[in-house]
């Protein structure tokens, strides 16, 4: 597999009802795609979402599903970046018309990149760079649906290892007992970096307290290069995007390697569904840009979404339509009939 690394380098400058997995579609359905997949989605319906006053949907790499079906998805402030903006960054969108119900994160991040909202509705958000002023980014901040700040995690405007500091904070989770999961070391990419670049996977309490870290710049087991993105499935088993490897790493909740997937491509986003279907958005891998969906418990692959325009952030919603945070907005996918 050839990877395309530029778009990596430059992104660095409804009532809620049964969940359809494609499991549940049948082959009339369905397409097959270049990758001799099937592809269970119509065609892209691109710039879905609309921002109050007409102002243009910026680049995108979070978009997560909440507790009741709810919509989020993160706008780098109509622009690729939130520096100095006090535009709201992240919204929660109505399905049916693609409008804002309620924009929060004014002021908050330099650069938002990894979603994820918990079982109680809180919206989480990592924040990737230092901001110019050096006073905001390089943390993960937890906020209530209605936008206050519940909780932070690193130090603002400072880069660093350790247990109170993030190296560009990529992606954020919750366990099922309220444990956080931080994947760090967004900008992990050139292959020649020093052996000692922070890239790791943290553990902290529900509270925010540090428990453990693991992980270093590398290809083996437990080794990162550019963890991008985190889910848990019904096993309590962490999934860690690890872009530029090329695989899905799995871990126990301690840390413990136990194996891993190399048929996702090069995974930028994740999601996963109650019985384990796991969607992997690619944007690197050339000719092979989309959505990978596939079983979480086996590794096996068994569709494919081709998108030319995919980007970073991937989410199945209640109404089995799949939505994509791209550098372009977000793209909704409608279920074939």
């Amino acid at each position: 597999m050839r990877i395309r690394f530029a778009l990596v380098l430059a992104a660095l400058a409804t009532p809620a009802i049964a969940q359809t997995t494609v499991a549940q579609t049948t082959a009339s359905q369905t397409t097959v795609t270049q990758t001799g997949l099937s592809d269970p989605f119509g065609p892209p319906q691109r710039q879905w979402a609309k921002l109050p006053d007409g102002r243009p949907w910026g680049s995108s790499a979070g978009i997560e599903i909440g507790p009741h079906g709810e919509i989020w998805a993160i706008d780098r402030c109509t622009a690729n970046s939130c520096d100095g903006s006090k535009l709201a960054a992240v919204h929660q969108i109505d399905p049916r018309t693609g409008k804002p119900i309620r924009s929060i994160g004014a002021g908050l991040f330099a650069f938002p990149h990894g979603l994820h909202v918990d079982p109680d509705g809180n919206v989480w958000v990592t924040d990737a760079v230092v901001s110019k002023d050096g006073k905001t980014g390089e943390q993960v901040i937890k906020l209530s649906p209605d936008g206050k700040v519940l909780m932070r995690l690193g130090t603002a405007g400072v880069s660093a290892g350790g247990p109170t500091h993030f190296h560009d904070p990529g992606d954020v989770v919750t366990a099922p007992n309220g444990d956080i999961f931080v994947a760090d070391g967004h900008g992990t990419v050139a292959p020649d970096l020093p052996p000692d670049t922070i890239t790791r996977i943290i553990k902290f309490t529900p509270d925010g307290r540090f428990i453990k870290a693991w992980g270093s710049l590398g290809s083996k087991p437990s080794q990162f290069r550019n963890p991008h993105a985190l889910v848990f499935d019904s096993q309590g088993r962490l999934l860690v995007a690890d872009r530029v490897n090329g695989r899905v790493q799995v871990f126990d909740q301690d840390g413990k390697y136990l194996t891993e997937y190399r048929d996702f491509g090069a995974p930028s986003g994740l999601f996963i569904t109650k019985d384990d279907t796991l969607y992997a958005t690619d944007y690197n891998t050339d000719g092979k840009k989309g959505t990978w969906i596939g079983n979480a418990k086996t590794g096996k692959v068994i569709a494919f979404v081709p998108d030319a325009e995919a980007g970073e952030g991937i989410a199945l919603g209640n109404d089995g339509v799949l939505y994509a945070a791209t550098p372009g907005g977000i793209t909704r996918f409608p279920p074939k009939k």
